[in-house]
């Protein structure tokens, strides 16, 4: 089988609710180094690439070996979406760098969850799975099942969020249909599949396509609050990851 083009990019933009929460302090590293070290590890990808806005994020990004791709500040505000910094970034690799990449890892700055044997995993998914758009990490969590989630009315009051038609649902979470979530650590995109566009599969991260296999993990924090470093920090202690 002829060797696969795979790139490896790392998200992230400075304007956050919590300050340089990309680079924070992570037991002497700066949070976003633990994805782009596991990122580096990935034997098969032949380029590594980092987009942002902001120079803190670039930097700490350059100094593991990353190629920086300047992001517009349209695509760095609160409301932009992820696509379009994928689009753009894909973009400026194949203009700028004449590298077309077949399968695309996308490491999210804020998260230090990440181990590159997860990364190897899904990219051997997506060779093994001609159909499929991508795959990426999930984790089951029924205590947020969508059966026992909740939504305020006109006047006030609770209502059942999902328009679910059953009749009994228990309230043991345990007897619920296994309930996963799309973890923010990284994910496996195949380009290939995707004809070059990627706002057509499932929202709201259509970039991930129509056909996306589940890889799952027992644990993913990305960082948003002061405790999930505190919670990083046990996670990189117990994984050996420090």
């Amino acid at each position: 089988m002829k060797p696969k083009n795979i790139s490896v990019l790392i998200t992230g933009r400075g304007n956050n609710t919590l300050p340089d929460k990309n680079v924070i302090d992570v037991l002497g590293k700066p949070l976003l180094q633990y994805g782009a070290i596991e990122g580096k590890k990935i034997e098969r990808a032949q380029s590594f690439f980092v987009s942002s806005e902001n120079e803190k994020i670039l930097a700490a990004a350059e100094e593991c070996g990353y190629t920086r791709i300047k992001r517009p500040e349209k695509y760095s505000k609160p409301d932009a979406q992820h696509v379009d910094c994928l689009i753009h970034a894909i973009e400026t690799m194949n203009n700028n760098h004449s590298i077309n990449p077949e399968i695309l890892v996308v490491i999210l700055a804020n998260c230090a969850t990440i181990k590159s044997q997860w990364i190897n995993d899904c990219i051997d998914i997506i060779i093994d799975n001609s159909e499929a758009t991508s795959a990426i990490p999930v984790q089951q969590n029924n205590d947020h099942h969508p059966l026992r989630a909740k939504k305020i009315d006109e006047q006030g009051f609770l209502k059942p969020f999902s328009s679910s038609k059953l009749r009994n649902i228990s309230s043991n979470r345990q007897d619920l249909e296994p309930n996963f979530f799309v973890c923010h650590n990284f994910w496996v995109l195949n380009l290939e599949n995707m004809k070059s566009d990627l706002s057509h599969g499932h929202l709201p991260w259509p970039f991930m396509g129509d056909r996306v296999i589940p890889y799952r993990v027992d644990y993913s924090l990305d960082v948003h609050h002061p405790e999930d470093i505190y919670l990083t920090e046990v996670w990189l202690r117990s994984n050996s990851l420090k």
